[in-house]
């Protein structure tokens, strides 16, 4: 039998992998050999097992999680598609991530030369909607003035509006033409409210942004407003952005945003707790029947299945965050009792707010 196979060395020559990543491999029972001498423990390996081994170098060169690779080698043609563009989004987010970074870290060496330019062109419709969008979170707490403002976030292809106060986190997006580098600015409340001042609710005008080291400096309908950015460091907040679709949350739920408005109006908040001397009224969400959404009552929470979803959130930040999305269906993305729930427009993936769980 030994002698129909091929051994690790001739194996690693056919696939470009090393013998050590073979071995790594077999261990991680993503490439089991055929055989394995029990005397000797040399490996040994049909050529069917060539093209697999090929296919784990590839993913291994492109930096693809060792437990997708298993998954890849075992997976029809169409899986792997998907593993592969959802990798390969994950990469891109990486590059732009690592791109803002560099400009952050740019930003604090000293240096004669003037600050990079970044300038971007927007519709006023799209950016009134994007503040609209993420307003009601930013964070008012004197004590963390890092959170006393909107972060801009801009990309190559437009701009991440993004507002939290630790207990709930909104971001938005619009689309833009942009000339420059990657940049962030916190802009200070108080300016995001006058740049959205002069923006009508159909303004079709566009907007036109300059950011230049910590100098913000907006051309809108006829007016030019300056601001300077606030030179805090705002939290990481793409570590809570919802999950890739690859490994999104447990359940989707559709839901009529005028019915929960109505629902939540309606109920008294079923449990109480107590944060910084302030009573919090906190509703509960559980799913019912087809996985439909339901706001519970006591009656609901007696004797309830440890088992079933129930999410517990502050109930004035859920209307807040249901108004700022201002569509007529929602989507609710919930995991868990200790999960951040994210509430989206289902016509609009680049804009959605999350709220931070209370324990029940």
């Amino acid at each position: 039998m030994e002698s129909d196979l091929r051994s690790i060395g001739e194996l690693a020559r056919a696939s470009g992998l090393t013998v050590s990543a073979l071995r790594f491999y077999d261990a991680a029972g993503v490439l089991v050999p055929a055989w394995v001498d029990p005397a000797t423990g040399y490996r040994r390996y049909t050529d069917d097992q060539v093209a697999p081994a090929r296919l784990v170098a590839g993913l291994r060169r492109v930096g693809m999680p060792v437990a997708e690779i298993a998954q890849a080698v075992r997976a029809e043609p169409p899986v792997v598609h998907r593993l592969l563009d959802t990798h390969l989004r994950r990469l891109e987010d990486g590059l732009t991530d690592a791109r803002r970074e560099v400009s952050r870290i740019r930003s604090l060496l000293p240096t004669d030369q003037p600050p990079p330019v970044t300038r971007l062109v927007l519709t006023g419709r799209d950016l009134a909607a994007a503040v609209d969008a993420v307003r009601f979170a930013v964070g008012t707490d004197p004590d963390l003035p890092a959170l006393a403002g909107v972060l801009l976030d801009v990309a190559g292809d437009g701009v991440r509006l993004v507002a939290t106060d630790r207990h709930r986190l909104a971001v938005s997006r619009a689309e833009a033409v942009v000339h420059g580098p990657a940049v962030r600015a916190l802009l200070p409340v108080a300016a995001v409210d006058e740049l959205r001042r002069p923006l009508g609710e159909q303004d079709q005008g566009e907007v036109r942004l300059t950011l230049a080291g910590r100098e913000v400096v907006a051309d809108v309908a006829g007016q030019q407003l300056r601001a300077t950015a606030l030179p805090y460091d705002f939290p990481d907040y793409l570590a809570l952005l919802p999950r890739s679709a690859g490994g999104g949350p447990a359940r989707r739920v559709p839901v009529d945003a005028e019915w929960l408005v109505s629902a939540l109006r309606a109920g008294e908040p079923v449990v109480t707790r107590e944060y910084a001397g302030e009573t919090l009224p906190v509703t509960v969400l559980g799913l019912g029947a087809r996985d439909a959404l339901r706001v519970l009552g006591p009656d609901d929470l007696v004797g309830a299945d440890p088992t079933e979803l129930r999410v517990g959130v502050n109930r004035g930040y859920l209307l807040d965050a249901l108004d700022a999305a201002g569509g007529p269906q929602l989507v609710l993305e919930l995991d868990g009792p200790i999960t951040p729930l994210a509430i989206r427009r289902p016509d609009d993936e680049g804009a959605f707010s999350i709220l931070m769980p209370i324990r029940l």
